[in-house]
């Protein structure tokens, strides 16, 4: 087998792997108890209106996509886990929203060039393990003049942080995948970005969460609903006193960040116009079957490594 099958080979093992972590617990009781306030956020940011055709990559249950469909735009909902599409469908019909969902690779996404006036993702597209190649889709969908928003947790706010303190605890992530955290780095974004948008605005907010009166009320929800750290201790296995010690690191982070019964959870938001100048070219870096590579400078910064897989690719790895 040849070095480009073997990674592809690699790749399509990695995307199951991380398609089942996603399907594990209950990951639509995160979006609609936990952090339901972040999809409306986004939604406003790039001003959705009646009419716009819109994507949300990665977009899990449609915790984005549905406000995106009640403000009137025409949605498509993508992502790679079919569980968390079949959860939102039920959700949009409870709500009256009217939108289509689709299966798909947030790094080959199935669609036409320049096919959204908008494309967002909500705590989505930040898990793909190739930013650069994430990126150059999303520009590549949105039209020129059209608008791409992000909404992505920051390396030093609470859900960064415990993805830090999940790292000693997890397998070690495959050769070439990024931190999802750096999304929450305006000069990351900016550089995968590059002169291919214009009218970069963003800023740092936080979302209260009140779910969880007590630490251990934490460890507990997220240890039944949250994918990633279910995939942790299933990785630790029968090592009882490294489960042991992960649960008492993961009820430090929460009693630290705990104040009068909330915990502030940290995002960056931005959003940026699609740049008349930014053409497409064919993608031939091997990894996705519909991409093509939006032209224009981007950030280096590893992003060309091959290798890894995603959760439309989503991954675990901090």
């Amino acid at each position: 087998m040849t070095e480009s099958a073997d990674t592809r080979e690699a790749d399509l093992a990695l995307k199951a792997k991380h398609r089942a972590m996603w399907a594990l617990g209950d990951y639509p009781a995160v979006a609609t108890r936990v952090v339901a306030g972040l999809g409306p956020v986004l939604v406003d940011a790039c001003a959705v209106k009646e009419g716009d055709r819109v994507l949300d990559v990665a977009a899990g249950s449609g915790n984005a996509a549905i406000p995106a469909a009640l403000a009137g735009g025409d949605v498509v909902a993508s992502d790679l886990t079919p569980e968390l599409l079949a959860v939102g469908r039920g959700e949009a019909e409870a709500r009256g929203a009217v939108l289509s969902w689709q299966e798909a690779d947030a790094e080959a996404l199935p669609f036409e060039d320049a096919a959204f006036d908008t494309v967002m993702s909500c705590v989505g597209v930040m898990f793909a393990p190739h930013h650069r190649a994430a990126a150059d889709e999303l520009v590549r969908v949105c039209r020129a003049g059209g608008t791409i928003g992000l909404l992505s947790w920051t390396p030093e706010g609470f859900i960064g942080r415990m993805f830090a303190t999940l790292k000693p605890y997890a397998p070690p992530p495959p050769p070439g995948v990024q931190p999802p955290p750096l999304w929450g780095k305006e000069e990351h974004v900016r550089a995968l970005l590059g002169d291919r948008v214009t009218d970069v605005v963003s800023r740092r907010q936080s979302i209260r969460v009140d779910a969880f009166s007590a630490p251990g009320d934490f460890l507990e929800f997220f240890k039944a609903a949250y994918g990633p750290i279910i995939a942790v201790y299933r990785y630790i296995g029968d090592d009882t006193e490294r489960a042991a010690a992960l649960d008492t690191a993961l009820t430090d982070l929460a009693a630290g960040a705990l104040r009068d019964g909330a915990i502030d959870w940290e995002y960056l938001l931005l959003t940026a116009r699609r740049s008349d100048q930014a053409d497409v070219e064919p993608d031939l870096s091997g990894r996705g079957v519909g991409g093509r590579r939006a032209r224009g400078r981007g950030g280096t910064e590893g992003t060309r490594n091959a290798g890894g897989g995603n959760r439309e690719g989503k991954t675990l790895y901090p």
